[in-house]
């Protein structure tokens, strides 16, 4: 595979005015930007710019909670992300130095005027922003860690804590990433959840790997329980849809109580349930572009040659290749486009029968009207055979039947493409069969095919084709074929 080919499959993304919606309706940006407007000369900071104690409660009243515990700590959690990404500007207590207990105040800063004012683009840097802050706090010690590592002094014994933030960021990037590639797998844009367990394995279990120690299971079980936490953390800045594990479930855990394993779907929804939204797929995208990974998205191609798209959908979900070529074809004019696709479907490289392949797909999303520049190549060796089976699809008339050598020659580049495309799969079998079936002597013809990949087709028919006498056949063309040549 050539190096700048994508590594992931290509994600369906929402418009960016879609995205920005989501965002400014995430829960917790929402409070981070009604904390903003309400922040005036008299709100009280601390040193950090977190709000005072005293504040805590009538801020949590503003967000419609209530003055308790569980609502000063929401309010706390958006004023943090208010100041982290700009939406306030928190002023430096005015006290003399080493004075705990001055305040300084707050006001609504340059980046709240972004929410009504600024462009999607804008209002998405700003999620980005506050993503990056929840990320963090999710990265970050569990409270009832951090309280069993607080000294006599007071102070946190950070080597008692066993805490590595760089290595706790990797494992949460790790699993994102995962969830990320779990989720485009399916099409581009997946819509089912993906359990719990399945998500953590998939960072704690080595791919080659059958059956699983107990010392990979506990590893397992215990990336569930910190996932489980940082889910419920990361799903009220719309990064997730998450369903928790059962209080059930994590009460065995606590007592030590070995889980068993899921029989069911509803037994694996116990275990904890996360979806990825639009949202969180533009987001993780963009942390995975940040970091220099090769994320590509349905549109990216757009603006690009013929022969740069067939080449890349060679590796494209075949809903996102759809979805790719439809918008590539938007910008064109069809006649002009055809022509173009034609062009770039030329060639006896390795990678010609998929763009081929991927062209006569492209072609039958053009239209009718093209029809002039698809009979154009009836006579080219390589198109021929493509044109065709395009104007037979559309019932055409006056096509001119091929000759014999095209019709092999379709056939050898056909096997060819789907070799490249799916491997040797079962539907692939049946074409061999099929093929061999309708043309009687196939291989004593084939076999003469002037097709850079003939020998190569040859062998693989003989390791598809069900009957042995007729794979053996395949197999004495094969080599006929590479002596030849």
């Amino acid at each position: 595979m050539p190096e700048d080919r994508p590594t992931l499959p290509p994600v369906r993304l929402h418009s960016d005015a879609e995205l920005a919606r989501a965002a400014l309706g995430a829960p917790l940006l929402a409070r981070a930007v009604r904390l903003a407007r309400w922040a005036g000369p008299g709100t009280r900071v601390g040193a950090g710019g977190e709000l005072v104690d005293e504040q805590l409660p009538e801020a949590a009243e503003v967000l419609g909670l209530a003055p308790d515990e569980e609502g000063r700590a929401y309010a706390s959690e958006a004023w943090r992300v208010a100041v982290d990404t700009g939406l306030v500007e928190a002023e430096d207590p005015d006290g003399e130095d080493g004075d705990d207990d001055a305040a300084g105040s707050a006001v609504a800063g340059a980046n709240l005027g972004l929410v009504t004012g600024g462009s999607p683009q804008d209002v998405l840097g700003l999620w980005l922003d506050a993503l990056d802050v929840v990320l963090a706090d999710a990265s970050a010690p569990l409270l009832d860690d951090i309280a069993d590592a607080v000294g006599e002094d007071g102070d946190i014994d950070f080597e008692a804590l066993d805490w590595d933030p760089e290595a706790e960021a990797a494992f949460l990037e790790g699993v994102l990433g995962n969830l990320y590639l779990l989720t485009v797998s399916d099409g581009g844009a997946g819509e089912q959840p993906v359990p719990l367990p399945v998500l953590a394995a998939s960072v704690i279990v080595p791919d080659d790997m059958g059956e699983p120690t107990d010392d990979v299971l506990e590893q397992v079980s215990e990336a569930m329980m910190r996932l489980d936490d940082q889910f419920r953390l990361l799903e009220p800045i719309g990064l997730v849809e998450y369903r928790p594990v059962d209080e059930a479930l994590m009460a065995e855990e606590t007592e030590g109580a070995a889980a068993e394993t899921p029989a069911d779907d509803e037994d694996v929804s116990r275990y904890g349930m996360v979806r990825v939204t639009p949202l969180g797929l533009y987001g993780i995208r963009s942390r995975m572009l940040e970091a220099g990974i090769d994320a590509p998205a349905v549109g990216d191609l757009a603006d690009k040659g013929a022969d740069v798209l067939l080449d890349r959908l060679t590796h494209f979900p075949e809903p996102a290749a759809r979805a790719e070529t439809e918008q590539w074809l938007a910008r064109r004019d069809p006649a002009a486009a055809a022509r173009d696709l034609l062009a770039a479907a030329r060639g006896t490289d390795r990678g010609a029968p998929l763009r081929r392949l991927h062209c006569q797909q492209a072609l039958t999303l053009v239209g009718p009207h093209v029809e002039p520049e698809v009979r154009a190549v009836l006579d080219d060796t390589e198109l021929g055979g493509l044109a065709r089976v395009w104007l037979a699809e559309r019932g055409a008339s006056d096509v001119p039947p091929p000759p014999e050598s095209m019709i092999f020659w379709l056939a050898i580049d056909t096997i060819a493409a789907q070799l490249d495309a799916d491997g040797e799969a079962e539907e692939l079998r049946g074409l061999v069969e099929g093929l061999v079936g309708q043309h009687r002597g196939f291989f004593e013809a084939a076999w003469r095919v002037a097709h850079p990949r003939t020998a190569d087709v040859l062998e693989a028919m003989g390791r598809l084709h069900g009957d042995k006498r007729v794979a053996k056949e395949a197999r004495k063309a094969a080599f006929k074929s590479r002596s030849a040549g």
